[in-house]
C-alpha cells in the first residue's frame, strides 16, 4: 500500500480519525507522518499536533504575547506547552477550545493526594439524579418536594443550554 500523500513510498503509519461521527483512516509514509507531526512518540508531539491546524491563522494572534514569559499562541501550538501561568489568562479564548479537545472538559477534576485528610466532598447532583429523585417523590406522592426537584432539573437545563 502507498502513501496517500506522495504516492511513491510505502504507507508505515495508519491514522483513524472520527470527525463529527465520520470515520475516515490515513495511510501515510514515514516522511508525510512525520511531516504533519505523527512521528513523534512524545506526548508533546501529540499535543503539538493537535494545536497545529490553527498555526497558520495566527498572524494577528502573534502580536498578543504573554507579559511574563513573551510566549505567543504560535510558541505554544508549536510545542504543545503553556509558557507560564499568566498564558493561561493571556490566551484563554484561544486555549479552551484546545483544553477542551484534548481533555474532554474545561473543569479541573483531580485525583486526592495520598497523604491529604480525608474531607468528604459534597456530590455534585446531576441532571439525571435529580430526575430518579423526582420520579421517587411523585411515586410517593411528595407533590410539593417533587415541585422543587422539578425546579432544579430545569435550572440546571437552562444553565447547560446557555
Amino acid at each position: 500500500m502507498f502513501c496517500e500523500k506522495c504516492g511513491k513510498n510505502h504507507a508505515t503509519t495508519h491514522i483513524k480519525s472520527v470527525v463529527n461521527g465520520v470515520a475516515r483512516e490515513y495511510n501515510l509514509c514515514a516522511e508525510c507522518a512525520a511531516l504533519y507531526g505523527y512521528g513523534t512518540n512524545s506526548l508533546t508531539g501529540m499535543l503539538a499536533s493537535m494545536f497545529g491546524d490553527i498555526t497558520q491563522k495566527q498572524d494577528m494572534m502573534d502580536m498578543k504575547k504573554c507579559p511574563v514569559c513573551g510566549s505567543t499562541f504560535s510558541d505554544i501550538a508549536k510545542c504543545g506547552k503553556v509558557g507560564c501561568g499568566e498564558c493561561y489568562d493571556v490566551f484563554y479564548d484561544q486555549l479552551i477550545p484546545y483544553l477542551k479537545r484534548v481533555h474532554g472538559s474545561t473543569k479541573h477534576i483531580g485525583k486526592i493526594p495520598n497523604n491529604a485528610p480525608l474531607v468528604v466532598k459534597p456530590k455534585e447532583q446531576t441532571v439525571e439524579d435529580l430526575r430518579n429523585e423526582l420520579s421517587r417523590l411523585v411515586a410517593q406522592e411528595k407533590y410539593e418536594q417533587a415541585a422543587v426537584i422539578r425546579d432544579k432539573i430545569k435550572e440546571m437545563e437552562a444553565q447547560t443550554n446557555e
